[in-house]
């Protein structure tokens, strides 16, 4: 057996956890929208189309921003295309995707679906075949109360109130030659700060996201933080980073190690922001925006398949099976121990397209991502303690990868503590340790184990319960002193609770 430690303190406080961390994302891609979160002629459908076994699903994952359009697809969105009378709508076709876009869905439909979801939108502007004004207007539709011509265009479609929508992003993945209008960093910089200048004119209590790497593999990375916000500092509030991962060699040790990459990642991006702040000699902190990431590659040669110019194509629909589940966990265990700088983050995506949760006609499932999300979600709140994990390591191609993921939340208002573990060996059961003593009172109330003699299981609409968690997890917390037993191959959330 594996032995492990990890050292908390109640005062050394890492950091407040921001809600908006456990955000998702919705793209206008593949069946996101249509036949996702939105199908009139399903059974499941209320009186806007929109799918509301879905949506029950949501509100269970409690996610409290969703990211819209896009993604690849704002990039030559027009918004205006989606509001309005549905009969005069125009169809368009999608270069992201190589699709036709309906617009039968579309802004305001997005803003009726966020309420009844539970979550608040994070909208993208286009800054990559539209620009600043566009930027400008869109606000001023969303966000003015009324008087103008675009707060009266939306009052017009039915909609008095104004949408309030208070979280931006500046275009998508600007850094990236796939990207339509794509940009160097100067370039990006500069359109980057004088859109957000006039959107905050618009709107001056708006959050506004920069762009920052696609991904930690960009040959401009560094390059890029350092560039953009050289010029846009002063107008943004947060830099993105999105990141990706896949087993395409099928190794699973290398694979669950992609969490010292990701941990690096986050960490190189701070450095740049402060670096530059240390320049410019700025008060303000730019902290960041983890807006794209998840495990994507299963779909890749489906992909290639796609027939061009067809309408809601099955694209990026991932079947994930229990190792992804186990590198979701970690990743968002990595988040959480960035909680100080990592303010927002948008799983990607949330229906159908590398989502945790699918449809069919017949039924709504949930993937094996779906569950670490769900318990990190609902009991990551409060504050993150700094945790120390002493564990035993193993050698990657990202340097020692720890046998053991582990971050703990206190909330104090509820009086729990969360305990959120990954076991990444594959065949040995570890004991976790942990000096609970200044938590006087406190007991083991809820052990949540995830796990699966084979990595590979995945849920279907066939099985959908094949790789679920079960409230059967060993631990005990006597004298102080917390100890548990993780299973290999396994995830936990641990809850202790002050009687």
């Amino acid at each position: 057996m594996k032995k492990s430690k990890v050292v908390v303190d109640k005062e050394f406080i890492l950091g407040e956890v921001d809600r908006r961390i456990y955000g998702s994302f919705i793209e206008h891609l593949g069946r996101a929208v249509y036949e996702g979160i939105y199908q009139p002629e399903s059974p499941f459908a209320d009186e806007q189309g929109m799918r509301r076994d879905v949506i029950e699903l949501i509100r269970q994952l409690n996610v409290p921003v969703v990211r819209y359009p896009g993604g690849n697809f704002v990039s030559g969105y027009h918004w205006e295309d989606g509001v309005g009378e549905k009969e005069k709508r125009p169809s368009r076709v999608d270069l992201a995707w190589g699709t036709i876009e309906t617009n039968q869905f579309g802004l305001n439909e997005f803003m009726d679906w966020a309420k009844k979801a539970g979550t608040e939108a994070m909208m993208a502007v286009n800054l990559g075949t539209r620009g600043i004004e566009d930027a400008r207007n869109i606000v001023e539709y969303c966000n003015v109360p009324g008087g103008t011509l675009y707060s009266d265009l939306r009052k017009s479609h039915g909609y008095d109130a104004p949408h309030n929508i208070k979280l931006w992003c500046l275009g998508n993945e600007m850094d990236g030659p796939w990207q339509m209008g794509h940009k160097t960093a100067e370039e990006y910089g500069r359109i980057a700060a004088e859109a957000g200048r006039i959107m905050k004119m618009t709107d001056p209590s708006i959050e506004l996201v920069a762009c920052g790497s696609s991904s930690y593999g960009m040959k401009s990375f560094g390059y890029w933080e350092d560039t953009v916000l050289q010029e846009c500092y002063e107008q943004v509030d947060y830099l993105s980073l999105h990141q990706y991962y896949g087993n395409r060699d099928n190794n699973t040790p290398e694979f669950l190690a992609n969490t010292v990459a990701l941990d690096q990642f986050i960490a190189s991006v701070v450095s740049i922001c402060d670096g530059v702040r240390a320049r410019k000699k700025q008060k303000k902190y730019i902290n960041l925006s983890l807006d794209e990431w998840n495990v994507w590659y299963h779909s890749n040669e489906q992909d290639k398949k796609v027939e061009r110019w067809s309408k809601v194509p099955h694209q990026l629909e991932d079947v994930y099976n229990f190792e992804d589940a186990l590198l979701v966990a970690g990743m968002m265990i990595t988040v959480l121990r960035h909680a100080d700088r990592v303010k927002v983050a948008c799983l990607a995506q949330l229906v159908n397209v590398i989502a945790p949760i699918m449809t069919s006609d017949t039924a709504a499932w949930k993937q094996t991502i779906y569950y670490p999300f769900e318990l990190i979600s609902n009991y990551g709140r409060g504050r993150v303690l700094h945790t120390l994990v002493q564990s035993p390591v193993y050698e990657s191609a990202h340097g020692n990868a720890p046998f053991l993921d582990c971050v703990m939340t206190m909330d104090e208002e509820k009086e729990t503590l969360a305990v959120f573990a990954v076991n990444k060996s594959l065949d040995e059961e570890m004991e976790l340790t942990c000096d609970l003593r200044q938590f006087e009172g406190y007991q083991v109330k809820k052990h949540v184990v995830l796990t699966h003699e084979d990595v590979k299981a995945e849920n279907t609409e066939e099985h959908p319960d094949t790789v679920v968690p079960r409230e059967n997890g060993k631990s005990s917390l006597e004298n102080g002193v917390l100890t548990a037993y993780l299973p290999d191959k396994s995830f936990h959330m641990i809850l202790l609770q002050k009687a």
